[in-house]
């Protein structure tokens, strides 16, 4: 099965018609079967958040979690918490009410930049998968190095030894931080792709007030979009669910996509919410 979402859901003014910001998530759910939570990568949220989240969608809905920049490494100063154990824990435990629901698609672990690979970091891959086990993970690397000959096979057999749901990308191809796609599965249950846009330039701008809005600033054509039609269905018999999420979505357009590439794949989604809950 495919479903499509995107990321978030709060920025997508296309989707909304005078609907308040606590009502968005009811009205997105009528739009796409899945989205990813991308709150949880700034900070690790209370139950009560993921709680609300979980009932206000259909029951069949599901989520992707992107896992607190503490555990991979973004955040290059101190962490609130006594050390890395007990983040481990404080972020496994916000996921219960995900799990309660069955509505954990998966957790995204997406590394940054400068996580290369050297022994080091592959240890610490093995950490994070003993501290989350049990739990649907997913793999994401912005560093070419992991896709580099001689690396690159011994990556994917590792992703697969290990059970890790691969992280396939689509995005600019700018250099060291950023990857080729790869269109391997490691994991016969799942397989995430996530669409970043194309955006080279934004890709390479230094960090600055407006980076990440330059980054993911880009539509796909409509060309584009066919030319993963093919690949998609390759994608579909090597495993069992594949999920989409467009992340290009600085300048509203990941809704678009994503409900384009639904039509273009002639997908017709059951249990959805229904629509315009805030016209009332």
């Amino acid at each position: 099965m495919v479903y499509i979402g995107v990321t978030g859901w709060g920025d997508h003014d296309s989707l909304y018609i005078n609907v308040s910001p606590r009502d968005k998530l009811k009205e997105y759910g009528a739009h796409f079967p899945i989205v990813e939570v991308d709150s949880t990568f700034y900070a690790i949220q209370p139950l009560k958040n993921a709680e609300k989240w979980v009932k206000e969608t259909p029951n069949s809905f599901q989520f992707i979690v992107k896992a607190y920049q503490g555990i991979t490494g973004h955040q290059r100063g101190e962490i609130p918490f006594e050390n890395k154990y007990e983040m481990f824990e404080a972020f496994r435990l916000s996921l219960t009410p995900y799990l309660k629901a069955k509505k954990l698609a998966m957790v995204l672990l997406q590394f940054p930049p400068w996580f290369d690979c050297k022994k080091a970091h592959v240890d610490y891959i093995r950490f994070c998968k003993r501290e989350l086990s049990g739990l649907p993970l997913a793999l994401e690397f912005r560093n070419q190095s992991w896709f580099r000959e001689p690396y690159r096979e011994r990556t994917l057999d590792f992703m697969k030894q290990e059970g890790w749901i691969h992280s396939i990308c689509d995005e600019p191809q700018a250099g060291e931080g950023s990857v080729p796609t790869i269109l391997k599965p490691t994991n016969d249950e799942a397989t995430l792709i996530r669409f970043h846009g194309r955006n080279v330039y934004g890709w390479n701008k230094p960090n600055g007030e407006n980076w990440r809005e330059v980054r993911y600033l880009y539509r796909y054509t409509t060309e584009e979009l066919t030319e993963w039609l093919e690949k998609i269905k390759k994608l579909e018999k090597q495993t069992k669910n594949l999920f989409i999420l467009f992340n290009n979505n600085s300048g509203g357009d990941a809704a678009d996509n994503a409900k384009e590439l639904i039509h273009l794949l002639n997908i017709q989604y059951e249990g959805l919410a229904p629509k315009q809950l805030g016209l009332f």
